[in-house]
């Protein structure tokens, strides 16, 4: 609806400056300038030149966003931005420009969660989000199960990872088999010439009956594969056993606790949810179990500004009160914290 306020949103979390804008629930613009390509020669993310890069991009991407929506800034009727979880010089480059705007523009400030705009994202290509719903959110620095009964106001943690993250776990085993950073892609490119059942590699906290994750072993399980293997690698083969050790603990435990919940719709998020094999399994099991199964296209499963500006909406929405201009940027803000 045209009466809809439009929400511009910042997410500087990591290695991208991610702006969107949303009016209401409608995605009008979703701009990304990423640093990947200056942390590939370091082998993973380097927190001060991802604040630089964040430094440059924000002017002309938000410029950018606003030319795609047809907008200006003074059609922007509140300004949402990743206050945390995340790299704590990155979030402080996308705090200060919200101020910035929120301030110059006099409108509202929403500073919110990283993790629970993931969940929100999902509402701008499937519609409104059941209630409650499960979601799972699986990226280089999360793997969590998480209740939703309103993504505004209540997100309730049900299990997370006890060491490295899956997509973590990806780039350090990318490594390890000479492929490029990032490493979820490229081993999802890799496995589909090799085969899943090839290697018994070890499915850490599977049959633990909690709904937390583990991936050190199963890197390490893979790191003294390669070495002990060597020459005689199959490179696909490792790729694949891999990523269906990976696939097959979160798909297990995400099934697991929408029936221990009594949930009938999971959402996948996060940068892993464009994982292929992944969302296949997950198809798979869903709908063995009856369980509507929802993942936003891959555009939207990494960061990007949309799911800001989306969660910012929400909290409009829901007449949730905005942040004062003093809001901190907290690099561990915990999910049960939506809005700062």
């Amino acid at each position: 609806m045209a009466d809809q306020p439009i929400v511009l949103g910042i997410e500087t979390s990591c290695d991208e400056t991610g702006i969107g804008i949303v009016r209401g629930h409608t995605l009008l613009a979703d701009t990304i300038a990423s640093s990947i390509d200056e942390h590939a020669r370091f082998g993973g993310v380097v927190p001060e030149v991802a604040s630089r890069a964040h430094l440059d991009a924000m002017s002309p991407t938000v410029e950018s966003a606003l030319a795609k929506a047809g907008l200006r800034l003074a059609d922007i009727d509140a300004i949402a931005v990743t206050a945390g979880p995340g790299l704590a010089g990155a979030l402080l480059v996308g705090v200060a420009a919200a101020k910035a705007y929120a301030l110059g523009l006099g409108i509202p400030l929403y500073g919110v969660n990283h993790l629970a705009a993931h969940v929100a994202v999902d509402q701008l290509e499937h519609g409104p989000l059941p209630k409650p719903c499960l979601a799972m959110l699986v990226s280089g620095g999360h793997s969590s199960l998480l209740l939703v009964p309103d993504v505004a106001k209540e997100v309730i943690s049900l299990g997370s990872t006890v060491d490295d993250a899956a997509g973590e776990a990806f780039d350090k085993v990318a490594r390890v088999l000479g492929l490029p950073f990032p490493g979820g892609p490229h081993i999802d490119r890799a496995a589909r010439d090799g085969s899943a059942t090839a290697i018994a590699f070890p499915r850490g906290k599977a049959d633990d009956g909690t709904l937390d994750f583990s991936f050190s072993g199963l890197k390490t399980a893979v790191a003294r594969y390669v070495e002990k293997h060597g020459g005689s690698l199959s490179i696909p083969d490792v790729a694949a056993s891999f990523q269906e050790a990976v696939v097959d603990v979160l798909t297990r435990k995400a099934l697991a606790a929408c029936a221990q919940h009594d949930v009938h719709d999971l959402l996948i998020g996060g940068g892993v949810a464009a994982n292929s094999r992944l969302r296949a399994l997950a198809q798979e099991r869903c709908d063995a179990a009856g369980v509507r199964l929802r993942v936003p296209r891959p555009g939207l499963c990494t960061d990007n500004g949309a799911m800001v500006a989306a969660l910012g909406a929400n909290l409009l929405e829901a007449g949730i009160a905005p942040s004062p201009l003093t809001i901190p940027a907290d690099s561990s803000l915990p999910i049960t914290t939506i809005h700062v």
